[in-house]
């Protein structure tokens, strides 16, 4: 920052003696290190916050180039999928020929596929009973 030599240091030491006089001048020499002391570590500050806010900087550019890269990814990917759902369909429509698609189940044909289901799972559980020779009580049904 300066260029303060020795002999230079010297002179303003002497000059301070002869000005402060040898009561003074340990007390204000305290007192110029402790403001250099402040001074370099306000510098210090100053300096680490300009980097921050570079280094933010930085950051923020990064943080776009790699969303505008994740949304031109993200398009390419569905603009493939997309095409390649096209054709799965247009191989579909021609297997199928001109048959109407598949109507939505109604509410009783969820009724009737969870029963079925259910007697599927009684005769696997009879069928087995039977393959370990294992007998049931059998329910009975009280009525009031």
């Amino acid at each position: 920052m300066f260029d303060f030599g020795f002999s230079e240091m010297a002179v303003t030491a002497l000059v301070a003696l002869v000005v402060l006089g040898p009561e003074r001048l340990p007390r204000v020499a305290r007192q110029v290190g402790q403001w250099l002391g402040k001074l370099q570590r306000y510098v210090a500050d100053v300096k680490t916050d300009i980097n921050r806010q570079m280094d933010l900087e930085d950051l923020r550019k990064l943080q776009t180039e790699v969303s505008s890269a994740a949304r031109e990814v993200e398009s390419s990917v569905k603009s493939a999928v997309d095409g390649a759902q096209a054709q799965f369909d247009s191989l579909n429509s021609a297997f199928d020929g001109d048959s109407k698609p598949a109507e939505a189940p109604t509410d009783w044909d969820r009724i009737y596929a969870n029963r079925r289901m259910r007697e599927r799972i009684r005769d696997r559980r009879v069928e087995r009973d039977r393959e370990f020779r294992r007998k049931r009580p059998k329910r009975r049904f009280y009525r009031n």
